[in-house]
């Protein structure tokens, strides 16, 4: 099973089930997206902590007038399929209302921050 997804599907379903927080299994590239989405203004922080004898991170999850932040997510990107963008390829998700996230040469970037930096990349997911 992809590990990205089953991350974005815990955070989306716990948004959903007016969860405070929700729990994921700690790896370096989960902890670079949460820090992406959290810059972004998706998730309200993040802890690394330990569950029996496992790290995990904590997310705090956003709400805004008892509505969650995070309604929906796309992944784009899989195991059997990845798909790159290019730069000029690199578009605002829902008029700007979302957000894609991209793994580029520079790091875990959300598409504003990478047309910013002139970099393209393999895009993720989108969220919204």
């Amino acid at each position: 099973m992809d590990s990205i997804s089953n991350m974005l599907i815990v955070m989306k379903n716990g948004s959903l089930a007016g969860k405070e927080s929700v729990s994921v299994p700690y790896s370096k590239m989960r902890n670079a997206i949460l820090e992406c989405l959290k810059k972004e203004g998706y998730v309200a922080d993040i802890a690394k902590k330990v569950k029996k004898d496992v790290p995990v991170l904590e997310v705090g999850l956003i709400y805004t007038e008892d509505k969650p932040k995070i309604t929906e997510v796309e992944r784009i990107s899989k195991q059997s399929r990845r798909v790159y963008f290019g730069m000029k390829d690199i578009h605002t998700v829902r008029s700007g209302s979302g957000l894609l996230v991209l793994s580029t040469p520079k790091g875990i970037l959300s598409g504003k921050a990478a047309r910013v930096e002139h970099v393209g990349g393999e895009a993720l997911f989108r969220i919204w």
